[in-house]
């Protein structure tokens, strides 16, 4: 196992000197007491510029999330706030006309958070929907819909849900979410690169429409006001405002909320582990104060709680992963058969990590067990020739700790696992092999991979890794479309809709098709495809 078990700074002091957040700020973000400071009454017009949120699915409750930030583009980061802390309440009702309000509550939106708040409302009845929204002075927010958890012990008969990731906004239109907007969802996973941290230039900005962004957007995010104003640029989006509003998320982080390919507090382009440190630090805290998070999720200094466990009734376990934070860093020897990436003290997802998620699968009693992560976990062999070449920003590059994942599932007996992945910008759905060499092995899994919304710009059935993706005999599925992925779940089977947009670069007009569908059976892991094109 690997050595790591993370976290990194020693405590919460550390987490003060390097982002100067307070401990008061966190606490009445959540829910601000009767005693609370004074706080400022008469807050800008249009305060609710980016919307509201929902996530973190309970049975008796669920986090609500906004930003005060009336000019959201304002090159600063404030979001264009005064430096003063406002008092926002919010109200949660069963009908979307609030006659019936079963919560109300208040949260302190500071300028230490970027004006956000996080309240965790609880106290509310299981797998019900519910309606929110939030008033700041006489300005009333946008009226959101989300849901709750079922009950844990309850007899479910179906989730329906999204997967999503990949959505650098200066490379296409949100097309994916206003169509999501408009469907039933009980649950969206964001399985990572929410934002991107390039700064955005004529040579990349693909997204029709724009006009001239501004010098502040041409700077790479470093620092807490750049990937402030990032969050602001992609939150703005209409589309994604109303899925947001839609559904309560579940969201975890890949790598570009912080830099490319990072591997712990290594980082790729030659930062120093202190200046990545800070770095990664400001990119949490940003991560959080834009996200329907809960307080277990308060980054501590450049360490952040990102993995967790959700459950729906007796149906679905859900392991919301970290493969960034606690990785060991790419190999030396770049992949090569039997290097560096097979050694068995490598891991993914750090010793602690690992040990969590063991013990959750072993214990579960849930009829389909998942995992939501971010980079692909099936074995695939980049040479489709007679050599072997991986990618080592995958799983592929911990081999050692994907044998650990795959002897719990076997050697338990898990019930059948499913994988949503995201990462590689193509909708691709593999058979989880107990030996990927041999194409006759028995499959104890199925991961389904989504494409990215919106990165890569305007996509096409094929593209120049189509036939190596399907030279490995347990990909099924491989289409380089932008779009997202819609999963019913039920006691007896899954259905998956891979969902292709034509064109998202002029607008967001495009048009939405599934271009494949597959169903995998409850006790039998696989893929049994039921409509589409070309694999």
């Amino acid at each position: 196992m690997a050595p790591k078990n993370g976290p990194h700074t020693p405590s919460r002091r550390t987490f003060l000197t390097l982002t100067g957040i307070s401990a008061a700020a966190f606490a009445f973000g959540i829910e601000a007491p009767t005693h609370a400071a004074p706080t400022s009454s008469n807050p800008p017009a249009d305060p609710f510029g980016l919307g509201v949120a929902s996530g973190e699915p309970a049975p008796d409750g669920v986090v609500l999330w906004t930003r005060l930030a009336p000019k959201p583009l304002a090159e600063d980061g404030h979001g264009g706030m005064p430096d003063e802390n406002y008092t926002v309440e919010y109200e949660v009702a069963t009908d979307e006309r609030f006659r019936d309000v079963v919560k109300r509550g208040r949260s302190v939106a500071s300028a230490e958070l970027a004006h956000s708040v996080h309240p965790e409302v609880t106290g509310l009845e299981p797998g019900r929907e519910y309606f929110y929204r939030f008033r700041v002075g006489t300005e009333i927010s946008p009226v959101g819909r989300t849901k709750t958890a079922p009950a844990t012990t309850a007899r479910v008969d179906s989730l329906t849900l999204a997967s999503v990731s990949c959505q650098a906004w200066y490379h296409g239109h949100y097309t994916a979410y206003r169509h999501m907007a408009d469907q039933d969802l009980d649950l969206v996973l964001f399985l990572g690169d929410y934002i991107y941290e390039y700064g955005i230039t004529d040579a990349n900005l693909y997204r029709g429409g724009v006009g001239d962004l501004g010098p502040a957007h041409a700077a790479e995010t470093t620092t807490l006001e750049q990937y402030r104003l990032r969050y602001s640029l992609t939150k703005s989006d209409a589309n994604l405002q109303a899925a947001h509003a839609n559904a309560p998320w579940l969201v975890t982080t890949d790598d570009h909320e912080v830099e490319n390919n990072y591997a712990d507090l290594n980082s790729r382009y030659g930062a120093s582990p202190a200046d990545f440190q800070r770095r990664r630090a400001v990119a949490y805290r940003a991560w959080y104060e834009n996200q329907p998070l809960g307080s277990d999720a308060l980054p501590d200094g450049a360490d952040m709680r990102i993995y967790r466990r959700v459950r729906y009734g007796n149906l679905a376990e859900f392991n919301v992963l970290d493969t960034r934070q606690y990785r060991d860093d790419v190999p030396s020897d770049g992949g090569e058969p039997g290097g560096e990436h097979t050694d068995p003290n490598r891991s993914i997802l750090g010793s602690r990590q690992e040990r969590w998620l063991y013990r959750g699968l072993r214990s579960s009693d849930t009829t389909w067990n998942i995992l939501a992560q971010q980079v692909t976990l099936a074995r695939i062999d980049r040479d489709p020739g007679s050599g072997e070449m991986f990618s080592m920003d995958s799983w592929d590059g911990f081999t050692a700790n994907r044998e650990r994942l795959f002897d719990t599932l076997t050697r338990h007996d898990v019930s059948n696992p499913l994988v949503f992945t995201g990462d590689i910008h193509r909708h691709s759905a593999a058979e989880l092999k107990r030996d990927f060499t041999d194409p006759d092995s028995a499959t104890i899994g199925t991961e389904l991979m989504c494409t990215s919304v919106a990165s890569n710009g305007n996509g096409s059935d094929r593209d120049e890794l189509t036939d190596m993706w399907l030279a490995n005999p347990h990909v099924k599925l491989y289409n380089a479309n932008r779009g997202y992925l819609q999963a019913r779940i039920t006691p007896t089977e899954v259905t998956s809709d891979f969902n292709v947009i034509d064109q998202i670069e002029a607008d967001d007009t495009g048009t939405v098709s599934t271009a494949a569908r597959f169903v995998t059976e409850a006790g039998r892991p696989g893929l049994d495809r039921e409509s589409g094109g070309q694999p």
